[in-house]
């Protein structure tokens, strides 16, 4: 099975699993799937995420998180640079999704940040998903 892009792939799958009620869901490690991840994490859209080994390059484990009565905590996760058409952009023109109550996940030479670690850093990149 020919393979393209994984961070659709992980989107999708936390997509799903938010629609299914599901704990956790597992995806295919990767550097880019892992920063994804850790941006969720530290905005407090996921709950943490393992690492797991299994002698193929890997899977991580996605722990998802819900509100008090069981409600999801992300609405809406977009992919926005696809493989077929990429979105660069500067500091100066990143959306702030929601006026600033969602993020935007961009790629950039010191990792994968969130919208707001951009401005403080002054860095753009790759503009990989929104969250509303």
């Amino acid at each position: 099975m020919s393979f393209n892009d994984p961070i659709s792939d992980l989107l999708t799958r936390i997509r799903n699993g938010l629609q299914n009620r599901t704990k956790t869901v597992n995806c295919i490690n990767s550097r880019v799937c892992r920063g994804v991840c850790d941006v969720l994490r530290d905005e407090g859209y996921i709950e943490s995420y393992d690492v797991i080994d299994n002698g193929l390059g890997g899977l991580i484990r996605v722990h998802l998180k819900y509100g008090p009565r069981g409600e999801t905590v992300l609405h809406t996760l977009r992919r926005e640079s696809k493989p077929g058409k990429r979105v660069y952009t500067g500091i100066e023109n990143l959306k702030r999704p929601l006026d600033g109550l969602g993020i935007s996940i961009v790629s950039t030479s010191h990792g994968v940040l969130s919208d707001r670690k951009c401005r403080e850093l002054k860095v753009g990149g790759e503009l990989l998903a929104t969250v509303d």
